[in-house]
């Protein structure tokens, strides 16, 4: 790409194009813990009983935590419950097997 005159663009990183998500930036350009973007985890199952969703969704919000270095508060799970009459696999409903 040129710029007027004939002059090569010149790519601009994150830092020069804007201000806020420099700040939000390590020296090198990696994101700090503020920039991080809220992990959002959808798992999609039958259903199952509260207490085993429970230690679900605390050890999938732990993982993301220990990975990610963020806080828990920003870690979102999701259970999509799905009878076993309204889907299937390998051609059967999976209420049949």
């Amino acid at each position: 790409m040129l710029l007027g005159r004939g002059r090569p663009a010149r790519w601009t990183g994150p830092t020069e194009q804007d201000p806020e998500r420099a700040r939000n930036r390590t020296p090198n350009g990696t994101p700090t813990r503020r920039s991080a973007a809220m992990p959002i985890v959808t798992i999609q199952q039958g259903p199952r009983d509260p207490e085993l969703k429970r230690d679900l969704v605390k050890r999938v919000t732990d993982a993301f935590v220990d990975a990610y270095r963020i806080p828990a508060e920003t870690v979102q799970v999701w259970i999509h419950e799905v009878p076993a009459d309204s889907w299937g696999a390998a051609g059967k409903l999976a209420a049949d097997k």
